[in-house]
């Protein structure tokens, strides 16, 4: 997996300070994409075990919230096995702080509806994501009053509770 960026200190996805993870590789190529550079599988460095281990450092500080993958799109298979070292690891080492995901797979549809069933590392995955903004940024649902997300149609989703309930629990801001 190779990932385009990373960033020590970032608030515009997710609350509070967050580290946050761009992974290379997205089939969707939404209209208007905000990175579309990051389609490219290939694009930026491979995510090695070094790179794990800095974004881990970066995550110490008490006052970071937690981490925020993103990209590119984390739901490609390539991405979750690259990715699950480094949420296991998250989980293990830093309990408290949350992990959100963006993805422009539905989580109904897509990720529970086909995923789970093609992919065993699907379900992993799933199982440390405490916030997933699903669905691919539409240009004509555009709205830049929405907290966290580009476009009308995406959802804000507790996945934890989602999955223990079996039907769609949303995050509310503040939560």
């Amino acid at each position: 997996m190779n990932y385009a960026d990373i960033k020590q200190y970032d608030v515009a996805n997710g609350p509070g300070v967050r580290v946050s993870v761009f992974v290379s590789g997205c089939t969707h190529h939404c209209k208007e994409c905000f990175n579309p550079e990051t389609w490219d599988f290939q694009y930026g460095k491979p995510f090695t075990e070094e790179t794990a281990a800095l974004v881990l450092e970066y995550l110490e500080p008490e006052y970071i919230k937690g981490l925020t993958l993103l990209g590119g799109e984390p739901f490609e298979h390539v991405n979750q096995q690259g990715l699950l070292p480094l949420v296991r690891a998250v989980r293990q080492r830093y309990p408290q702080k949350d992990i959100w995901c963006f993805t422009g797979y539905d989580f109904d549809k897509d990720i529970l509806g086909r995923m789970v069933l093609e992919w065993e590392e699907t379900r992993e995955f799933l199982s440390f994501i405490d916030v997933l903004v699903d669905g691919e940024f539409m240009i004509d649902k555009k709205d830049l009053g929405l907290a966290f997300k580009g476009s009308s149609n995406q959802r804000t989703i507790l996945v934890q509770e989602s999955l223990k309930n079996d039907r769609i629990s949303l995050w509310e801001q503040g939560f």
